[in-house]
């Protein structure tokens, strides 16, 4: 087969391959073969797939130069019952964040546009569900996913396109520990994603010891990029705040996070998220106490504040464990 002339005739393709049977799709051999040679779709392959008591999933995906990645299924059974897929854009992470385990390992290379779509295929035919309808995405996986946002976003198209997956680009949320050029991009990209922004601290001081990335993007910078987001209507920032035992637990932090939000504080979720220890980890799980005192202190400044019910953390796959 040729290369079509047209992006629509590519996603037609796509659609016309994708059978939804026994649990999750299947491409046709040469369809597979053709997006191998035209669209670098190597598809990845689970390697394995460890199940947590909580129902979660961590799987292990080997690439075609021998590479792993790490990514997790997480299942909801509610009213409609759908899964939440949390997936990686890089193999490893140059950010070096210190309460993360993806960030011990440095950057291998970023992940092709054809390999994150493959990515979400693999899991989904392995452990589904059967239509995408039922998928909520979260690129908070291995790597920064705006590091390599040309092919993030090229996948994200395929996600969102009618004749790919036609995922709304509200069930796909892009995490960031705050690289504000790519946040500056992605803000003008169509489909955009939902943004979620790891804070995880409440001056430059503390927030340059948990993550380098803040020495060159302090916090008057990262709130600037996020005032020219623009939220259109309907939309909600996520602020991601990972609590790390006597270092940015205490109430005055929370306090001065809802300052540094300001105006933001009525259309953001401050999404709290305790510590996920890991070989080699210098940080400690604040107790349940701190905690609520941190949310507390939040809620009385005027924000929406949420707890992350970490998942698969007796697998190694909840929030800043995956490493391959």
């Amino acid at each position: 087969m040729g290369c079509p002339g047209r992006p629509e005739h590519v996603f037609g393709r796509i659609q016309q391959a994708w059978c939804w049977r026994e649990g999750g799709p299947n491409l046709r051999k040469e369809l597979r073969l053709w997006l191998q040679e035209n669209f670098d779709l190597a598809l990845p392959q689970v390697l394995s797939a460890c199940p947590s008591a909580d129902g979660s999933t961590k799987l292990v995906l080997g690439l075609g130069d021998g590479e792993r990645i790490e990514a997790v299924h997480m299942p909801r059974e509610v009213n409609n019952p759908r899964a939440t897929l949390c997936i990686s854009s890089q193999v490893g992470c140059a950010m070096g964040c210190g309460f993360c385990a993806t960030g011990r390992m440095g950057l291998s290379r970023d992940l092709s546009a054809g390999e994150i779509v493959g990515q979400v295929h693999a899991i989904m035919k392995a452990l589904g569900p059967g239509s995408p309808q039922q998928v909520t995405l979260v690129f908070m996986g291995m790597g920064e996913p705006l590091h390599n946002l040309d092919n993030v976003h090229r996948a994200i198209r395929v996600f969102n396109h009618s004749s790919g997956l036609n995922i709304s680009a509200r069930r796909i949320t892009v995490s960031t520990a705050g690289y504000v050029p790519g946040m500056d991009t992605l803000s003008t990209l169509r489909p955009r994603p939902c943004l979620a922004v790891s804070l995880n601290g409440s001056t430059d001081g503390q927030r340059q010891g948990i993550m380098p990335i803040a020495v060159r993007y302090p916090l008057a910078e990262l709130r600037l990029a996020l005032d020219r987001w623009g939220l259109m209507r309907g939309e909600k920032l996520l602020i991601e705040y990972v609590l790390l035992k006597g270092v940015n637990d205490a109430p005055v932090d929370a306090e001065r996070v809802a300052e540094w939000l300001g105006g933001l504080k009525r259309v953001s979720n401050v999404n709290l998220i305790s510590f996920n220890e890991f070989d080699g980890a210098k940080f400690g799980v604040p107790s349940d106490m701190v905690k609520s005192a941190f949310a507390a202190a939040l809620k009385n400044s005027g924000c929406f504040v949420t707890f992350r019910k970490s998942r698969g953390g007796d697998i190694g796959g909840a929030c800043g464990q995956l490493a391959k």
